[in-house]
């Protein structure tokens, strides 16, 4: 099982309407449970792993994880409220305005987490969920009691607003990145996390030094490369679609990466350490092709198996 440690919130997000102010509609999301949603539809064992409210949002993200064979054992319920996300869209492209303080998903503690079951054999962590305290620290210490008996992926997915301290941040990052087995970001997320006059190359080599088998750099429309020590740049462009907006496309790229990586077999510390050309290929194909659906469609709309 695939364990997704972080985030699940409400996005609001803005319908066309004919007359009047903008509406708002509640949408499930956030990147982690997009994650998760994405690796359920995909057919791959997975498990959530954050902290709900008993609220009625908080019941509405129980539903949409479990419709989509997501397992919730690992849900931790409170009567804190439920992060609500406002979305305005431009273009498609997103934007954000966040309601978070004192939620049931960022005051969640070590304290509260769930013994994790014997089948986890790969923990998921990213998002605002490592820049909020304290359950970011809650997630970082969860991971370094973990990582050596299980495959580690993280995505930052970097969002500078939700950074208070940023040397604190930097630092909880670069040690969760050493622990890694693989790690995604963009080339906005690496420029800011090392921003510092090296090329693009450069910095990629400086993460793979902290300890990581697998990066994944994306660049946006342009697709993603993928590295691996010793070993040849991987390249995959984005599949061309007409766009409806981009929420949770980046979520689902790790759905579908994680999904092939573990349909190859390869979704172990052994494998992952020795991961040829051809296998980080085809794992970033099936991520690029997921994701394209869902931007092709509105909000954070992950497709199903049988769909790719």
């Amino acid at each position: 099982m695939t364990l997704c440690g972080g985030e699940a919130l409400i996005d609001m997000i803005p319908p066309p309407t004919t007359a009047g102010p903008d509406g708002f509609v509640p949408h499930s999301g956030g990147a982690v449970f997009n994650t998760a949603i994405a690796l359920g539809r995909l057919g791959v064992q997975v498990g959530m792993l954050t902290g709900l409210s008993a609220d009625m949002f908080g019941r509405q993200l129980v539903e949409a994880l479990e419709a989509s064979h997501v397992d919730t054992s690992h849900v931790v319920v409170s009567d804190r409220p439920t992060t609500l996300a406002f979305v305005r869209l431009v273009d498609g492209h997103a934007t954000y305005c966040f309601f978070d303080e004192n939620s049931a998903g960022r005051m969640l503690d070590t304290a509260e987490f769930p013994v994790l079951c014997s089948e986890v054999s790969t923990l998921f962590f990213g998002g605002i969920s490592l820049a909020c305290e304290p359950s970011a620290k809650a997630y970082a210490a969860l991971l370094e009691q973990e990582y050596a008996k299980r495959v580690v992926m993280i995505d930052p997915n970097i969002r500078p607003r939700f950074v208070k301290d940023i040397d604190r941040y930097r630092a909880r990052l670069d040690r969760m990145i050493s622990r890694a087995d693989i790690v995604k970001v963009s080339d906005e997320d690496l420029n800011w996390f090392l921003p510092v006059p090296l090329s693009m190359r450069e910095k990629v080599a400086l993460l793979l030094e902290r300890g990581p088998s697998v990066l994944i750099l994306t660049h946006g429309g342009e697709g993603a490369s993928g590295f691996i020590a010793d070993g040849p740049v991987v390249k995959v462009p984005a599949q061309r679609v007409e766009i409806t907006d981009t929420v949770g496309a980046g979520d689902t790229f790790n759905g579908g990466f994680l999904a092939k990586l573990s349909e190859l077999g390869c979704l172990t510390k052994a494998q992952l350490s020795s991961l040829s050309a051809d296998a980080l290929h085809q794992a970033m194909q099936h991520g690029s092709k997921a994701a394209a659906v869902t931007v092709s469609r509105a909000g954070a709309n992950p497709p199903w198996a049988g769909e790719l």
